[in-house]
């Protein structure tokens, strides 16, 4: 990449001089350069890397019951409004997983002519583990375009997306037809599989390393660690790749494919314990995994070769303070731009464990933030919090005196009376005379996904407390979040142990757990979606005047049944008549 870098300004000042030339020099180098050139290669290869889709947060909560935005130009917004179409889709996969994947198909194509090194063997290794990753990658690519664009046609087949194995060329054939999901699905396995023959479940793991020394007759060490150390740290890896393979099933074993995936409940709980096996089950939840994003020490502590417990997969680590610009409340000189709804906040049980709607819970009315969920103080900005580097009081209520208060300023004051404080960092000071800056880093996968995609398939596939042929069950693995959150902690969780014999209540139970630990990192849209859930639940907020608490209606929705499933881009189906659009669409 490096090198690439170099390449461009080089390539300018010979431009400046070409008539020197007979003929004119061309400084576009070609795809065939990366033979003899190794780095040129690796940058075919990192364009799959820059393409991830989870590079960021979406915030597509805000197309969902758990929050609004006050930015009237806000994509999700407009969409959850009723302007979703083909051609209006900010939850387009299209056009970026495909170029990633035609990149990685150059690649996997010329892959073996490459000049990795001088030493032969390690040559071999450098091509193997980077077609492996080549492999890896285009698999994700196809996860996220069936997860986007997969759908019912209006003949009730189930579709996915058009297989691409080789690289398109001018003379190829654009007008192909959508394969079907299951061969989709089967197109990622063998993908995977490839993958998992060769990659590491982590780079530089001493068991992985001892199992490739072995695959690699002869070689010493320093050979193995030099293709496959702990410097590659970051890369894609074997145990993302069984995310991935988790994820998929998950997927394909939800309501909303459920009847022609042949995915079962059963294969989807297999293949989320075989990641949570390899961090010892129950047992290898991190206990401050559900504040990832201000634990200081763990986010100081991540280099090249060590990520925090509660990471499976992560971006780059960056200095910023982006995120509490876009979040903070306006007294803090943020914008105030994602608001949680009270349909959230009512989604956090008591302290003892009951839902608010139990009488058990005590639950008050007049004092609705007393005795909750010890995550809704951590995840919520409410009125009466401090907040930020200057321990600022932010006060909501309508009769606020700044532009914190309900609906105070447009485009700056919370809709709902509720501010954002997941994700951000409450030790970053955006006041102009002083402003700072912290480290940041997004999860592309967290084990506490993982943990709740076992509990889900398990409670479906077992019951709530049945485990298969593995040693935890769907009640273990809640149970264990649930301690960690610091939630009926006092009796014991009374009420998780009044419904572990009744799957119904435990799967609700699962997917409001799954609701609070996964909210704004971009699961809840695609959960309601796959779960066949209401979409059209209003998004509400809290108007407090004195000490009157009064709920209030803040943005309707408006979606339709077809749009449990996204659609393929009208431009694309304009231009291609083979390529079937999703019923509805």
């Amino acid at each position: 990449m490096k090198k690439i870098l170099f390449i461009i300004p080089l390539a300018a000042m010979l431009a400046s001089c070409d008539d020197l030339f007979e003929p004119a020099i061309e400084n576009n180098l070609g795809i065939d350069h990366m033979y003899n050139n190794a780095n040129y290669a690796e940058g075919i290869l990192a364009n799959g890397y820059t393409r991830i889709p989870i590079a960021s947060y979406p915030f597509s909560e805000v197309a969902t019951d758990d929050a609004v935005s006050n930015d009237v130009d806000n994509s999700y917004r407009k969409i959850a409004a009723g302007s979703w179409t083909s051609d209006n889709n900010p939850l387009d996969r299209w056009t970026n997983c495909k170029s990633g994947i035609q990149y990685l198909n150059m690649f996997l194509e010329r892959c073996d002519k490459v000049h990795w090194a001088d030493d032969e063997l390690v040559s071999q290794m450098f091509c193997d583990r980077e077609k492996a990753e080549a492999y890896a990658l285009r698999a994700m690519f196809n996860y996220y375009l069936l997860e986007a664009h997969g759908g019912y046609a209006s003949d009730g087949t189930l579709l996915g997306v058009p297989i691409l194995e080789t690289a398109e060329t001018q003379a190829s054939n654009f007008n192909v037809p959508r394969n079907s999901f299951v061969e989709c699905v089967e197109a990622i396995r063998a993908d995977a599989e490839r993958a998992l023959e060769v990659l590491p479940w982590e780079y530089g793991d001493s068991e992985s390393m001892t199992k490739l020394q072995a695959r690699y007759s002869g070689a010493a060490m320093s050979q193995i660690n030099r293709v496959f150390g702990n410097n590659f740290c970051g890369r894609i890896s074997g145990r993302v790749v069984e995310a991935f393979l988790a994820k998929l099933n998950l997927l394909g074993a939800s309501p909303a494919y459920a009847e022609a995936s042949g995915i079962s409940w059963t294969e989807a709980a297999d293949a989320g314990a075989k990641v949570l096996d390899r961090i010892g089950g129950v047992n290898g939840l991190d206990p401050t995994g559900n504040t990832w994003y201000c634990n200081k020490a763990d986010i100081d502590a991540i280099s090249s070769s060590s990520i925090p417990a509660e990471v499976l997969w992560m971006s780059e680590r960056l200095k910023s303070n982006s995120l509490e610009k876009d979040n903070y409340p306006p007294s803090l000189y943020g914008s105030g731009r994602i608001n949680p709804t009270q349909n959230f906040v009512n989604a956090f049980p008591m302290a003892n464990g009951y839902p608010i709607s139990e009488s058990k819970g005590g639950y008050d009315a007049a004092n609705p933030y007393a005795d909750r969920d010890p995550r809704l103080a951590a995840y919520v900005t409410y009125n009466g919090m401090t907040s930020g580097l200057s321990n600022g009081t932010v006060t909501t209520a309508v009769d606020g005196t700044n532009n914190d208060a309900l609906n105070k300023l447009t485009g700056s004051s919370t809709r709902t009376g509720y501010y954002l404080r997941k994700l951000l960092r409450q030790d970053i000071s955006l006041d102009p005379n002083g402003t700072t800056e912290e480290y940041h880093y997004t999860p592309r996968i967290r084990y506490t996904e993982m943990f709740l995609l076992y509990a889900e398939a398990a409670n479906e596939a077992w019951g709530p407390t049945g485990s298969g042929s593995h040693g935890y069950s769907a009640y273990d693995v809640i149970k264990a979040i649930r301690q960690r959150a610091g939630i009926g902690i006092e009796n014991g969780d009374e009420y998780l142990e009044s419904i572990k014999d009744d799957q119904d209540k435990m799967r609700e139970l699962i997917r409001n757990e799954r609701r609070i630990e996964l909210s704004f990192e971009g699961h809840r849209f695609w959960d309601l979606r796959r779960w066949k859930s209401e979409l059209n639940e209003t998004a509400k907020g809290m108007s407090i005047s004195g000490s009157t608490y009064s709920v209030i209606d803040v943005e309707t929705r408006n979606y339709k049944d077809y749009m449990f499933y996204g659609p393929i881009p009208y431009s694309e189906v304009l231009k291609f008549s083979e390529l079937i659009q999703n019923k509805g669409w």
